[in-house]
């Protein structure tokens, strides 16, 4: 327990430690299309607050128009801002226990010729203690700094117990039907045998019968 335990605050004092995302998107000539969108993908548990913060390069009107589109795999869409350029920030709480990905898509809208046109995005995703304002809360309920910090490695290791007893859950429901599907694998496979066994009988009972009656035996 005291290993877990261990382990859990290390996990809180690393996550807010990893780098925001960085990459570049080419510009393409059209129209918008799906097929053409950079997404990344994160997973979060219903209700959990999630801020996507993406900073991007270039300036609205430069022949380029970047859209971003926020999305689950389960058909919500939280949002879809067009020609995003400079900083921007969209907070949502999620509706499912599900994957979402945060897309880019840029289209080149100059006719000028211009040697590999492409935008920079910087993405950075919060979710559930690390999505929350911390310093509004420590104003409004007065926490001195080492307060603040332990209230967030409590929600952030809280967060770890809930995430692990889900996956739990996953891995016992994922248990069941495995053996569920043996089950009716295994009895399946006797059924089969016992048919191909009846078959066999009917085939030599007729075949001896056919025999008989031409006087072959």
């Amino acid at each position: 327990m005291a290993t877990m335990l261990a382990l859990k605050l290390l996990l809180a004092f690393l996550l807010p430690l990893v780098s925001a995302l960085k990459f570049e998107i080419q510009a393409h000539p059209g129209h918008e299309s799906a097929s053409k969108e950079r997404c990344i993908r994160n997973f979060v548990a219903k209700d959990q607050l999630v801020v996507v913060t993406a900073t991007v390069s270039g300036n609205r009107g430069d022949g380029q128009t970047l859209n971003m589109h926020i999305k689950d795999a389960v058909g919500n869409d939280y949002a879809r801002p067009r020609d995003v350029a400079g900083e921007a920030r969209y907070a949502f709480t999620s509706h499912a226990d599900s994957a979402f990905d945060v897309c880019f898509e840029n289209i080149l809208t100059t006719h000028t010729a211009v040697i590999s046109p492409s935008r920079s995005v910087e993405l950075d995703i919060d979710i559930g203690a690390d999505a929350k304002d911390w310093s509004a809360i420590q104003a409004g309920e007065k926490l001195k700094p080492v307060e603040v910090e332990l209230k967030r490695m409590s929600e952030q290791a809280k967060e770890l117990v809930e995430e692990m007893d889900y996956l739990r859950s996953r891995e016992m429901k994922l248990r069941d039907t495995n053996e569920s599907t043996n089950e009716r694998v295994k009895w399946f496979a006797i059924g089969t045998m016992g048919m191909l066994v009846a078959l066999g009988v009917w085939q030599i009972v007729y075949l001896r019968a056919y025999f008989r009656s031409k006087h072959l035996i």
